[in-house]
């Protein structure tokens, strides 16, 4: 997943100075660069079966995504730069030259797709009952409790499955990660942001982070204001408390 910078430079010509961010928001030099070079890979990309709406084209599948690029020191590799994108891309979640989820939700034969089985036999017994005028309307609100429980039981679940390391080495789930940051449970979507799975993977192989910036490619959504080609600092719900843990 490592990937070098097309010009190599040595880690110990770089001012010490320059490993600090210029700002809140303004990426790092090196990010620049990184990220410089993958938005020409993606300009250029063909097999990542997603319509980032750059083409002119205005169907419904058209929609941009969150990609980072995380600047760090490998012990075995030097200076380079991992990529990633946040959730799923064209329904995929592994893609060359991009690092791994925390947490493959797609796995086959996993319990999501038997919770799912499930919760879809529940939606259907209720949607049978709701049409028929003689069905028991006790019956119609225990299934609806049922089917809710369930989801909870099966979010949990899911939550568990997310292991979040940090710099020392030290794991925790996402669920305990935001329990002990005052949540009652973790947002929907938490640890599947480019910038968690940057950092999951460069302290799983002990790469030194340098600098991380996070930017939009594709068609704004409707319901954001995020823009082509601009970078966005990591959001506070979903990635504070990880980012609180990961970087203690």
């Amino acid at each position: 997943m490592f990937i070098a910078f097309k010009n190599a430079f040595n880690p110990d010509d770089i001012p010490e100075e320059l490993y600090l961010s210029d700002g809140d928001n303004a990426p790092h030099w090196l990010c620049l660069l990184a990220a410089q070079e993958l938005q020409g890979r993606l300009s250029a990309q063909t097999s990542l079966n997603h319509n980032f709406g750059l083409d002119g084209q205005t169907d419904t599948a058209v929609v941009g995504k969150m990609f980072g690029v995380l600047v760090v020191d490998s012990p075995l590799h030097g200076v380079g730069y991992l990529a990633a994108f946040s959730g799923k891309l064209g329904g995929k979640n592994l893609y060359k030259d991009f690092v791994p989820p925390v947490f493959d939700l797609l796995t086959e034969g996993s319990f999501l797709n038997t919770g799912m089985q499930e919760l879809g036999r529940m939606n259907e017994q209720i949607k049978a009952i709701g049409s028929d005028c003689n069905g028991g309307t006790q019956l119609l609100t225990d299934l609806k409790h049922a089917r809710r429980l369930h989801s909870i039981a099966l979010q949990k679940q899911i939550f568990d499955q997310y292991h979040l390391v940090n710099q020392a080495g030290i794991e925790k789930s996402l669920n305990d990660i935001f329990e002990d940051a005052g949540y009652k449970n973790p947002p929907a979507g938490a640890a599947e942001c480019a910038g968690i799975k940057l950092l999951q993977y460069a302290f799983k192989f002990q790469m030194k982070p340098i600098a991380l910036a996070e930017f939009w490619w594709g068609e704004s959504p409707k319901s954001a204001a995020w823009k082509h080609g601009h970078f966005y600092a990591c959001c506070k719900e979903k990635c504070a408390p990880i980012l609180s843990h990961m970087l203690s």
